[in-house]
């Protein structure tokens, strides 16, 4: 859902790599608004957050193919999420790094910002403990930093954990496939990702579905159940 080739807008990034942004973001930025009720600073703030997570999440995966002499021809941020773009092929062992460090780069700042926040909130409580009037301390700018601190290590947390769903083509089923090559052939390998991809892939629509009446709806990623179709049914030697 939301995704595209299209890029609307380029810069040049860390590392030398370009950035491109898709013109669906457009649509889903819209969306975001629409849903995301009156207050709008904190709408826009949680929107600021997500992507700069999931370009973080995307530079990690540049950051593996540059220190293994692997160009990056972009890295590409839509309605959809991301993606990096290699300039050639990689090893399985190559791959493996790769696509591991984008959710470690999400797992890595939800730590460090959990603490960051957690502290902050610790000392705002033994604060408000002496103060006749607290909430005075809990609408401060140090109470909103640490909200927002808080905010941004669980998106973080959510992209981790989210990513590492072994369908395709989120890391989590890359991972999946590479780990069974280092186990089994080939094409054993690929039937069984397709096959527990297309179980995921069956119960995903139920489980998007109840998400969306939790108010989730940071999820916009349907995984390809054809796909997944014709990677079990592969013919196996």
């Amino acid at each position: 859902m939301f995704n595209d080739n299209n890029p609307i807008f380029e810069f040049r990034g860390p590392f030398g790599v370009p950035i491109q942004i898709g013109a669906s973001l457009v649509l889903l930025l819209g969306f975001y608004f629409y849903t995301g009720g009156t207050d709008v600073a904190w709408t826009a703030t949680f929107i600021a957050l997500l992507f700069v997570s999931i370009f973080l999440h995307e530079l990690g995966h540049a950051w593996a193919c540059l220190i293994q002499g692997i160009p990056v021809r972009r890295i590409m941020l839509y309605g959809g999420g991301g993606f990096c773009e290699r300039a050639r092929s990689a090893t399985a062992y190559e791959q493996e790094f790769i696509v591991a460090m984008g959710p470690i780069v999400n797992i890595v700042l939800w730590a460090v910002f959990s603490l960051i926040s957690n502290v902050m909130w610790d000392s705002i409580f033994a604060q408000a403990s002496g103060y006749e009037n607290p909430e005075i301390l809990f609408n401060s700018p140090q109470a909103t930093i640490a909200e927002v601190l808080g905010l941004f290590a669980y998106i973080n947390g959510f992209l981790a954990i989210f990513n590492l769903i072994p369908v395709q083509p989120l890391d989590g089923g890359k991972l999946f496939h590479l780990g069974l090559l280092r186990l089994v052939r080939q094409d054993y390998a690929m039937v069984i990702t397709g096959a527990v991809g297309l179980v995921l892939s069956v119960l995903w629509i139920p489980a998007m579905l109840i998400a969306f009446g939790l108010g989730w709806w940071i999820l916009f990623f349907i995984p390809s159940i054809p796909l997944h179709w014709s990677m079990m049914r592969q013919r196996l030697a």
